[in-house]
């Protein structure tokens, strides 16, 4: 694991403060426009995401890119997570 440049794990309203830095953020795809993905973030805002591949309208993807603006993110890697992301799924042991 490459530990020498870690990105900062972010939503749309901490995203500005890091443009031009490496970031991390939980979407979900709303829209697919070719080379633009329109998601929404973890705190309900809009974020655009360039690069990613064409991802199954819902699914919850993490990005990894470079914060290109406000609300733009340039993705390098991503996982795709599918539509049911989250805990709800987890048995909680007592």
């Amino acid at each position: 694991m490459d530990t020498s440049n870690p990105a900062a794990f972010v939503n749309a309203q901490l995203l500005p403060n890091f443009i031009g830095k490496k970031v991390r953020a939980v979407v979900q795809v709303n829209r697919f426009d070719g080379e633009v993905t329109t998601a929404k973030s973890t705190d309900d805002n809009q974020l655009t995401i360039k690069g990613l591949p064409q991802v199954p309208l819902m699914n919850y993807v993490e990005v990894i890119g470079i914060a290109e603006s406000n609300n733009c993110i340039n993705a390098e890697i991503w996982t795709d997570f599918g539509n049911t992301f989250g805990t709800k799924h987890c048995k909680v042991y007592p």
